[in-house]
């Protein structure tokens, strides 16, 4: 990542979680804040801003935060604990200070000085973080608490301000000002509360007054929050620089395109390499195949660890600045990589395009937003045949033909023959992406169970886990998996992986053994009762219990769950009852189905549910509720067991 664009990144993530300001000494105590127990405007809320500021001067390098916060319930004394990060050598932070008012007016200071605070160092990136809690808070304290942001001059082109408006607590009221330089063009971004919006004052000052501002919302299955939160966003622009959206993306699209190419410009050491891959006789898409193995097989940093300067020069590597020498180190980023593999396709003589798209788990490229910054991620397009195959081989792990759910429905740039432009990816049908869960399980007459079942899993699941066991070795994966399974398992069963197979081959599916045992269900004196449905007598289903939604509900990818458990039943024992088959659905959308087969000493019950769907408006969520509704009842079925008539005594 280039320091300019790290640099920026951390200073967004600064305005994110440090709400704070030095301006001006703390305000007179308010006795009516002090009897504060509740805001009607805030209902259930565990605090609440009173009042936020922030003070942004690009001509002294400084940023200013203030914040005055009401507690009212135990979590709500969360607030009291503040983190500052920042980027070490080149930031500086002062002026803290900060205090705790009692609900009697008592007042406690904040004692800790600057250098007192804890200083957390992360890597290679040097993230700094300084962090304070206000001392001795109670449930009705206000905190209070400012600091200043200093920044050195030659930063300040990648550090204007992001005003984050909506934050994790109710503001009552607002205020945002900032002092631009006059040196450049300043362009500003903003998706504001109704009623407010940002204006200009005489000398030139950008500020904003907002009241009444909701939480932050904290709904199932949301979106990236980053998409839709209130904010306004300052940057500069150079000289020249086109300042409306279409005519901005149109040049950068140009010159998105003509670096592209010349990084994967195919050089003669990625041509030699391509010739030894491939046949002459392979058709295009085995040569595509044949080359992606090959890219697939390197040093992917993105996925292991990016080597710090000092290993690249004992190593004498270089930056990537080509194709060839990502090829030539056998190592990159997940960009540099899918780069590599579109010179590669191109030295091979096929047609090939690239794409940089938004991850879809970092948010939704926004056109208004003037920024390449947004595009973090490349896949690659192969033209064959007259169709066209999209390729994520800065994915490790990921099968050929297939993407990360991250870069599927997802907005950026690509190259076309007709030119370079704004493009979308498709989204991934449900078909792609299955978990089929089947086995045998022994029942004995007081409900004792047994057995082994199969869980095989394609497409996105498939990758979950295979680029899970490139962070963790063998037995902290099953670990992890056993994990996941402790969560859906019923009570009083203990389930846990046997062995995996196919883990490290992508384009195989990826099935995982499991052993059961323990006890299931409720045996009485004639009658054993069991759950109809192993995997789903947690109640696990979403949205059963939320009402009403205010945000799009975002299920990340369309897939498909199958369960077949064949219960073999005790000795003498029947089926007296069992689910009645059944099918319903969300039309269109998704869909529900039951299916039993009684066989004598046995019976096979089956699931299937398919969500075809990745995206659901707040208009359509009663629908999606209601389908779920209809799911969560209808996983509470069960199987009744008759031990029949017991032999008379002599």
């Amino acid at each position: 990542m280039p320091k300019s664009l790290f640099l920026h990144s951390t200073v967004l993530l600064l305005a994110a979680v440090a709400p704070a300001v030095v301006c001006a000494q703390f305000q007179p105590i308010n006795p009516d804040e002090l009897k504060m127990t509740s805001d009607p405007k805030a209902p259930g809320a565990d605090a609440e801003y009173l009042y936020f500021e922030e003070i942004d001067n690009d001509a002294i390098h400084s940023q200013n935060y203030y914040a005055r916060i009401k507690v009212f319930t135990e979590k709500g004394k969360e607030a009291a604990t503040v983190e500052l990060p920042y980027w070490g050598e080149e930031f500086s932070i002062s002026s803290v200070s900060g205090r705790t008012i009692h609900a009697d007016g008592t007042v406690v200071p904040l004692t800790v000085k600057p250098e007192d605070l804890t200083v957390t160092k992360t890597g290679e990136a040097r993230i700094e973080k300084k962090v304070f809690t206000l001392p001795s808070v109670e449930v009705g304290s206000v905190l209070e608490y400012e600091y200043q942001l200093n920044f050195k001059a030659q930063f300040y082109v990648h550090l204007s301000p992001e005003w984050e408006v909506q934050r994790r607590y109710f503001v009552r009221k607002a205020h945002y000002l900032f002092t631009p330089t006059q040196m450049l063009n300043l362009v500003w971004w903003a998706n504001l509360p109704p009623g407010a919006s940002v204006k200009t004052d005489a000398s030139g000052r950008y500020y904003l007054d907002a009241t009444d501002i909701p939480a932050t919302p904290d709904e199932e299955k949301m979106p990236p929050i980053d998409s839709f939160l209130y904010r306004v966003r300052f940057y500069y622009r150079g000289p020249g620089d086109p300042l409306v959206p279409e005519d901005y993306w149109k040049a950068q699209a140009k010159q998105w395109s003509k670096d592209i190419d010349h990084f994967a410009e195919p050089a003669k050491n990625i041509r030699d390499a391509v010739a030894g891959l491939i046949a002459p006789s392979d058709s295009d898409l085995v040569k595509a195949q044949k080359l992606y193995t090959a890219v697939e097989a390197l040093d992917n940093t993105s996925h292991s660890r990016q080597k710090t300067e000092s290993e690249r020069q004992e190593l004498k590597l270089k930056t990537e600045k080509h194709a060839e020498d990502t090829w030539t180190q056998k190592s990159g980023n997940s960009n540099e990589i899918a780069l590599l593999y579109l010179a590669m396709l191109r030295a091979a003589g096929l047609t090939a395009y690239a794409m940089s798209v938004v991850d879809r788990d970092r948010g939704v490229f926004d056109p208004s937003y003037m920024t390449l910054e947004q595009l973090n991620h490349t896949l690659v397009i192969l033209s064959t045949g007259g169709k066209e195959i999209l390729l994520d081989p800065g994915e490790k792990m990921c099968p050929f033909a297939t993407v990360n759910w991250k870069h599927s429905g997802a907005e950026g740039l690509r190259q076309s023959a007709e030119g370079p432009g704004r493009a979308a990816t498709p989204a991934q049908a449900f078909a792609v992406n299955t978990v089929k869960r089947s086995g045998e399980i022994a029942v004995d007459p007081q409900g004792g169970v047994s057995g082994t079942l199969q869980i095989l899993m394609t497409g996105q699941e498939a990758l979950f886990w295979r680029q899970r066991a490139l962070e963790v070795d063998a037995s902290e994966l099953k670990k992890q998996f056993d994990s996941g399974l402790e969560k859906i398992a019923p009570e009083g069963v203990e389930i846990r992986v046997d062995h995996f197979l196919g883990l490290d081959e992508p384009d195989r599916i990826f099935m995982v053994f499991v052993q059961v045992k323990g006890t299931l269900g409720t045996a009485t004196a004639k009658r054993l009762i069991l759950p109809s449905f192993f995997f789903e007598t947690r109640g696990g289903e979403p949205f059963v219990s939320q009402e009403k939604r205010l945000e799009p509900v975002d299920m990340q990818y369309a897939w498909q769950i199958t369960d077949q458990l064949t219960y073999d039943l005790p000795a003498g024992m029947t089926v007296e009852g069992s689910p009645q088959d059944a099918k319903f659905s969300w039309e269109g959308h998704a869909v529900y189905i039951v299916k039993t087969k009684p066989e004598p000493g046995k019976i096979t019950v089956a699931r299937l549910l398919a969500n075809a769907f990745t995206l659901a408006k707040p208009e359509e969520y009663q629908d999606l509720r209601g389908f779920y509704q209809k799911v969560a009842a209808a996983d509470q079925g069960q199987l009744v067991l008759d031990a029949g008539a017991k032999p008379k005594g002599n």
